[in-house]
């Protein structure tokens, strides 16, 4: 698992499991090597996966803030909804969302 994706835990107990956390280091390694025009041209379906978990975690919205911070707020989000215990579905959106990056 990549340290970067990990944020800092109280007690050491990390609220992802597993597969949350694979899929999401599956995210980051893709996210971070796609050229800038690809990684705009991946925001619609980025955004859609933000939105998903916003609810999830009882937000209204996440500002649309550009590619440069999408990926910490998809791991800010995900962590929420784990932390939470909203882990259910995730995973797979998760997957879907990497399957359908450019």
């Amino acid at each position: 698992m990549d340290p970067r994706s990990t944020p800092p835990h109280p007690g050491g107990v990390d609220p992802r499991p597993e597969p949350v956390r694979v899929e999401l280091d599956r995210i980051e390694s893709r996210w971070r090597t796609l050229p800038l025009p690809q990684a705009r041209a991946g925001m619609p379906r980025m955004r859609l996966t933000l939105d998903r978990l916003a609810e999830v975690t009882g937000r209204a919205c996440v500002d649309d803030l550009g590619p440069a911070t999408a990926l910490h707020q998809l791991k800010v989000l995900v962590w929420e909804a784990c932390r939470a215990g909203r882990a259910h579905g995730i995973p797979e959106e998760l997957a879907s969302l990497r399957r359908d990056l450019p």
